[in-house]
């Protein structure tokens, strides 16, 4: 089945797609269009269900993953393990391949799978649900013996889901949230995260006695497995000193004693390092990541007759920092009708008690810039949610300002008190989405069109 046939047979992932069109002038309209059909296609493409399916296959007892090659005659049970936003659509798709014995996976999607056990988890700040969850799949992956081989499901989210904390989940949360709202990236929270934990940062690989194969979807920019869903199967780099020194960072060190205590005897080798070895009997692979979406934005630009240029799909910082520059990048474009593509995972420093998200803060720090342009820009998370609201992002235009002065609408009022969802809410440019059933971080899509004199 190739991925075209896979694609026709998903409903549109983007729920209000002719509102956001609609909303826009008259010459912009198709200029909206394609860029969300541009976003539709790369969506599409990192879907779970789509991922695992064209990348796993079984000939006869030939199991086939990527290059790679492995005889099921080796392996006595087979079981299915996942955590993550994209678990359930992966679940789906290597039930269609595989025979399972038995099989549990942790997401935030209220759906069935048939023969394996779905336990619903909270997320980004885990619950006791969530401990409750870990537990149970640990019961089937302690279960599997030296000759069985465990499938594991790997994506973004995966560190909230697979939780087996090593300090009270009050605590937890607490430096969760704290590093979070002082806009510390992913890799700075995982590293934290990993060495509060039994389960993280490789520690969960020394539990399994099977033959592991993960597949992973990847929301990390560089793909550095260590960081995806915190790295529970992978060897470890990272130190309870490295994590002291990024609460310290972040004037978090000395705030919470149960934090604090638990990192000291880390330090003091009272309490064992993260796994620093490579896992024989671990085999990790990469089957979508933030690039393949970009690159499939791209592919359909091209398709639909414009130049089209990934520009980066490592973009970090601060959010509304991030859209300022990327709209000034797409005013002094010396191309037209051109479509400039970017990827990655900024940030946001919490200091208001609005609703929003980095995405809609991208929008919103890039509005004013692209006053007046014939560009579109939008900023969407792959995960179809972006911060504390039920958006994916926003979708702006030359003529978005002009919205939002006759709604009597600051831009820089909103971002003050991080709000960007209730200001693009109230102009009709919030992008909402079904169950993406991925998360490879973040993309932006500006199409630039000829300049009406």
């Amino acid at each position: 089945m190739g991925l075209s046939i896979i694609f026709s047979l998903i409903l549109m992932l983007i729920k209000n797609f002719n509102s956001l069109v609609s909303n826009a002038p008259f010459h912009l309209k198709n200029a909206r269009e394609d860029a969300l059909i541009m976003l539709e296609n790369a969506l599409q493409r990192v879907n779970g269900f789509n991922a695992v399916y064209s990348f796993i296959s079984l000939d006869d007892s030939i199991f086939k993953v990527g290059k790679e090659k492995f005889s099921l005659e080796l392996f006595d049970d087979i079981y299915l393990l996942g955590f993550g936003k994209a678990s359930v659509a992966m679940a789906k798709a290597v039930k269609e391949i595989l025979p399972i014995k038995e099989g549990c996976i942790i997401t935030n999607e209220k759906q069935k799978v048939r023969g394996v056990a779905v336990y619903n988890a909270s997320h980004p700040l885990p619950e006791e649900k969530n401990v409750y969850a870990t537990e149970k799949l640990l019961r089937i992956a302690e279960k599997a013996k030296k000759n069985d081989l465990v499938i594991l499901l790997i994506s973004g989210g995966g560190s909230s889901f697979l939780c087996k904390p090593r300090i009270s989940l009050s605590s937890l949360r607490k430096v969760t949230e704290m590093l979070m709202n002082a806009g510390c990236n992913i890799e700075e929270l995982n590293t934290v995260r990993k060495h509060l934990s039994f389960v993280k940062g490789g520690q969960l690989a020394k539990k399994i006695k099977a033959t592991i194969i993960a597949l992973i979807i990847s929301d990390v920019i560089g793909d550095k497995l260590e960081f995806v869903a915190s790295g529970p199967v992978v060897k470890d780099t990272t130190t309870y000193s490295d994590a002291q020194n990024i609460l310290k960072k972040y004037n978090i060190w000395g705030k919470i004693k149960e934090v604090d205590e638990i990192i000291m005897k880390g330090m003091k080798g009272e309490i064992e390092e993260t796994p620093k070895e490579e896992f024989e009997h671990v085999h990790p692979f990469i089957i979508a990541n933030n690039e393949m979406a970009c690159e499939e934005a791209k592919k359909k630009a091209e398709e639909m007759g414009y130049y089209a240029k990934v520009v980066s799909t490592s973009l970090t910082g601060e959010a509304r920092e991030v859209g300022k520059a990327i709209a000034e990048y797409a005013k002094v474009f010396p191309r037209e009708k051109a479509v400039l593509i970017f990827g990655g995972e900024t940030t946001v420093v919490v200091k208001g008690k609005g609703k929003g998200g980095r995405n809609q803060e991208i929008a919103l720090g890039a509005i004013k810039e692209i006053e007046g342009e014939n560009i579109v820009l939008l900023s969407c998370g792959t995960d179809g949610k972006d911060g504390n609201s039920d958006a994916a992002g926003a979708i702006i235009d030359g003529w978005s300002m002009k919205k939002a002065r006759k709604k009597k609408l600051s831009p820089d009022s909103f971002l003050q008190n991080n709000d960007s969802f209730t200001f693009f809410r109230k102009i009709g440019d919030v992008i909402f989405t079904k169950q993406t059933g991925t998360n490879v971080m973040d993309v932006q899509i500006v199409v630039k069109q000829k300049q009406l004199s």
